[in-house]
C-alpha cells in the first residue's frame, strides 16, 4: 500500500489553474523527486499535502485513511512535515528555543529537546549546538535546524521544497544522505529540486510537472536524464557547452566550456581592481582579510567558496550595501570604496544582488516601475511622469530580455522567480554607462530554462567587452561559464584556475582550505 495517494487533485487561484488533475502515488520507503520549471506547480502540490492550501478538487489518502488537512497543524498530527524554501526560524532565539516552539505541553523541558537532538545527531549526523543563536548560524546550519525540527516528531512523510537552493556542495551531500536514511527507515520523502545531479543520486522515482500537469513519472534506475530535461522544458538540451547541458552531466565530470569561449580568454584592461580589502562584521570578526582581485574587460571571473567565507560580504561591499574596514576598490578608474549604491551605479556598475526580493526589486511595484528604478528622470517632462513612454520602453526591454508577463503594469510579485531575475538583469545590463557587472548568486532558486537564459545574457555582455564578477555556490555553473575562477577561504583569495584547467577536485580542495594553487 502506498503511503500517500493523490487522485485528481486540482488547485485554482482565481482564474489561474496551478494544478490540474494530479494523480500520484508516494510509496513507503522511497525518495520521490518533483521536477519542473518555475511555475510548474511543484510548491503548490507540496503546500496541498502540508495543508497550507486546500484543493479545489480531488482527494488525498494517507496510510489508507482519507487525508484532508485544514492546516499545517493537522498535517503535523498525521505525521507529515515540511521544510519550505524560506526558513521559518526566529533569528534572535537559540536552536533549542526554536525547536521548542509549537511543542507546548504541561511543562516544557529543554533537556528533552537536547536529548532528542543528540539522538538525531547520532542517527543522521545532524550536529548543531543547542545554545547557538539562529542569526549567528550559516545558511547550511539553519537548514540543518529546519531538518531537525521536522524529524523531532518521527514523521512518516518528509516534504522538502527546494532544500538545497542555498547550500554548498558538502552540505548538499549531507542532506541527500539524510533523505536516503529517512527512506531506509521505512518513511517517505518528497523532494523538490531543479538539480538533476541530486535527482540522479537520491531519487527512487521522479515525477515531472509542466504547467500544472504531470508529464511523466519514471523510475530512476537506468533513467535517461536528458529525457527528463526534455519533459521538463519541452525541448532538447542544446550544445554540450551550455549550462543546461552541464547540469545534465550527472557524473561530476568537469563540464565543457561554453561554445562561445574557445579556450582561455585574454582579458583587456582592468575594470575592477580590489586591493587589500578588509571587512569586519559588527562583532569585529574579519570576514574579508586582505583580499585582492582584478577583473578585466571581456572576461567572467567566478568566485567559489563555501558559505560564510566572505563571498556575501564581498557582494554587499561592491553593491554599496556595506562599507569596507580597509582597502581600495576601483571601477573604471573611479574609487568606489564606501560609496552609496547610487554612486556605484553612476560609476558604471551593474548589480545583480544575492537576495533579489530584499534588495533588487520592489515586489509591490509594477514590472515597468522596477525596470526603471532610479531612472525615472528619463520619462519626466516639466515635472510630470510620462507613464506611456515608460510603459513602451518597458515593453521593449521585456521583449529583448524575454521577461514573460501579461503586461508591464502587473506587479513584480506576480512574476515567477526566473522572470523576476531576468527583469533585474535587464535593468542592470541596460545601464548607461556600464563597464562592470556584479552577479551574486544570479540563478539561486531558478529552473534550468531560466538559468540558461540568465547565463546567456551574462555571456553576451562579456562578449561585448563587459567585465563580470560572478559569485555562485553552484560549482558546475561556475566551471561552465567562467573564464577564470578565484577561490575564497576565510576571507582570503587562496588560488585561481583558468578555463581549460578547471578541476572540481582542485577547486573543492581550495574551498575547504586543504590546498593552495
Amino acid at each position: 500500500m502506498a503511503l500517500l495517494e493523490l487522485s485528481g487533485l486540482t488547485k485554482r487561484f482565481g482564474a489561474f489553474t496551478a494544478l490540474d488533475d494530479i494523480s500520484l502515488l508516494i510509496e513507503r520507503g522511497e525518495v520521490h523527486c518533483l521536477l519542473g520549471e518555475n511555475g510548474a506547480g511543484k510548491s503548490t502540490l507540496c503546500n496541498l499535502v502540508f495543508g497550507v492550501h486546500r484543493p479545489d478538487g480531488g482527494t488525498m489518502t494517507l496510510a489508507g485513511e482519507p487525508f484532508d488537512p485544514r492546516g499545517p497543524a493537522e498535517a503535523l498530527q498525521r505525521g507529515v512535515v515540511m521544510v519550505h524554501q524560506h526558513f521559518s526560524l526566529v533569528p534572535n532565539m537559540s536552536v533549542a528555543e526554536n525547536l521548542m516552539l509549537g511543542r507546548a505541553s504541561a511543562v516544557l523541558k529543554p533537556q528533552d529537546i537536547i536529548v532528542r537532538m543528540e539522538q538525531l545527531a547520532a542517527e543522521y549526523g545532524l550536529e548543531i549546538a543547542p545554545e547557538a543563536r539562529i542569526d549567528e548560524l550559516s545558511v547550511g546550519e539553519r537548514q540543518r535546524v529546519e531538518i531537525i525540527k521536522c524529524l523531532l516528531g518521527d514523521p512518516q512523510l518528509l516534504v522538502l521544497d527546494e532544500p538545497t537552493a542555498v547550500l554548498q556542495p558538502d552540505e548538499i551531500d549531507a542532506l541527500l544522505a539524510i533523505c536516503r536514511q529517512v527512506a531506509l527507515r521505512g518513511k517517505s520523502v518528497i523532494l523538490v529540486t531543479h538539480k538533476l545531479g541530486e535527482i540522479s543520486r537520491v531519487a527512487d522515482r521522479t515525477t515531472v510537472l509542466r504547467q500544472g500537469r504531470i508529464i511523466e513519472t519514471v523510475g530512476m534506475e537506468g533513467a535517461d536524464i536528458r529525457s527528463l530535461v526534455r519533459s521538463m522544458v519541452g525541448r532538447d538540451v542544446q550544445s554540450a557547452g551550455s549550462v543546461l547541458a552541464a547540469a545534465v552531466d550527472i557524473e561530476g565530470k568537469t563540464p565543457a566550456k561554453p561554445t562561445n569561449a574557445a579556450g582561455p580568454v585574454s582579458p583587456g584592461e582592468a575594470v575592477l581592481q580590489i586591493s587589500d580589502l578588509v571587512y569586519r562584521d559588527p562583532h569585529g570578526v574579519p570576514r574579508l582579510d586582505g583580499l585582492s582581485l582584478t577583473v578585466g574587460t571581456g572576461e567572467i571571473v567566478g568566485i567559489a567558496g563555501v558559505e560564510g567565507n566572505g563571498q556575501t560580504e564581498l557582494g554587499l561591499i561592491l553593491a554599496g550595501l556595506a562599507a569596507p574596514s580597509a582597502g581600495a576598490i576601483v571601477v573604471g578608474g573611479t574609487s568606489v570604496a564606501a560609496c552609496t549604491p547610487q554612486e556605484i551605479t553612476d560609476a558604471g556598475v551593474g548589480i545583480v544582488p544575492e537576495d533579489r526580493h530584499a534588495v533588487a526589486c520592489i515586489k509591490e511595484l509594477s514590472v515597468a516601475e522596477n525596470l526603471f528604478l532610479g531612472a525615472i528622470g528619463k520619462f519626466s517632462r516639466f515635472g510630470l511622469l510620462d507613464k506611456s513612454a515608460r510603459r513602451k520602453a518597458a515593453q521593449t526591454m521585456m521583449r529583448d530580455f524575454d521577461v514573460r508577463a501579461s503586461s508591464p503594469d502587473v506587479s513584480m510579485a506576480s512574476l515567477s522567480g526566473g522572470n523576476q531575475q531576468k527583469a533585474v538583469l535587464a535593468r542592470e545590463l541596460s545601464l548607461d554607462p556600464l563597464v562592470f557587472l556584479l552577479a551574486a548568486q544570479p540563478t539561486r532558486g531558478l529552473d534550468l530554462g531560466a538559468i540558461e537564459a540568465v547565463y546567456n545574457r551574462i555571456r553576451a555582455a562579456r562578449d561585448d567587452g563587459l567585465g563580470v564578477l560572478l559569485i555562485s555556490s553552484e560549482l558546475e555553473e561556475l566551471m561552465a561559464v567562467s573564464d577564470r575562477i578565484a577561490v575564497i577561504y576565510r576571507g582570503k583569495l587562496v588560488g585561481e584556475l583558468a578555463a581549460g584547467a578547471f578541476s572540481r577536485e582542485a577547486i573543492g580542495a581550495m574551498m575547504s582550505g586543504h590546498a593552495h594553487v
